[in-house]
Formats: C-alpha cells, sequence, structure tokens
C-alpha cells in the first residue's frame, strides 16, 4: 500500500477520534451540569420528546449507559486501528 494512502487513511482515522473525544467530553459535561443537552449529537433517531410544547433533553440514564458507552467503545477501535496502520508504516518498505 502507498504512504499517501496510508497516510489518508491514518488522517481519516484521527479525525474520527478528534470527533469521538469532543462527544465525549459533550456527553461528561452534560451528566456533570447539564451542558449541551439541545446539542445535535443527542438527537433521537425517530421522534422527539415534547412536553408543554418544549423540546426535552435526553435522560441522562441514556446518555451514561447508551451514548457515553457507545462512543468509549467506538474510540477504543479507532485508536486500535491507527495503532495498526502505525505498525504497518514502520513494518512496510518505504515507496
Amino acid at each position: 500500500m502507498s504512504n499517501k494512502t496510508m497516510n489518508a487513511k491514518k488522517k481519516a482515522v484521527l479525525d474520527r477520534i478528534e470527533f469521538l473525544e469532543q462527544a465525549i467530553r459533550k456527553a461528561r459535561e452534560y451528566l456533570e451540569s447539564g451542558k449541551h443537552g439541545d446539542w445535535s449529537g443527542f438527537r433521537p433517531l425517530f421522534v422527539r420528546k415534547l412536553k408543554g410544547g418544549k423540546e426535552q433533553p435526553p435522560h441522562k440514564d441514556w446518555v451514561k449507559n447508551v451514548f457515553l458507552t457507545g462512543k468509549e467503545k467506538a474510540l477504543r477501535c479507532a485508536e486500535k486501528t491507527v495503532e495498526r496502520l502505525e505498525k504497518r508504516e514502520v513494518s512496510s518498505p518505504e515507496d
């Protein structure tokens, strides 16, 4: 595999890691202080909850048990992918 392709893949994974870290940071801030309750990353897939005509923020248990655990798992997977790409860069001869 060429170096340009490897660098493009690595850059894409690093961008994904940055996005995941930002999402995890916002979720933790939401759990601690309630900030970012209207963040688009917390939007429901199908139906938004309304109470008195006002949209409700996500339930904190959902953020903690579903959203946060899923993003942390995806972050670990992306970090492993970067490690594999780096190993491949080191072991492959220079073009």
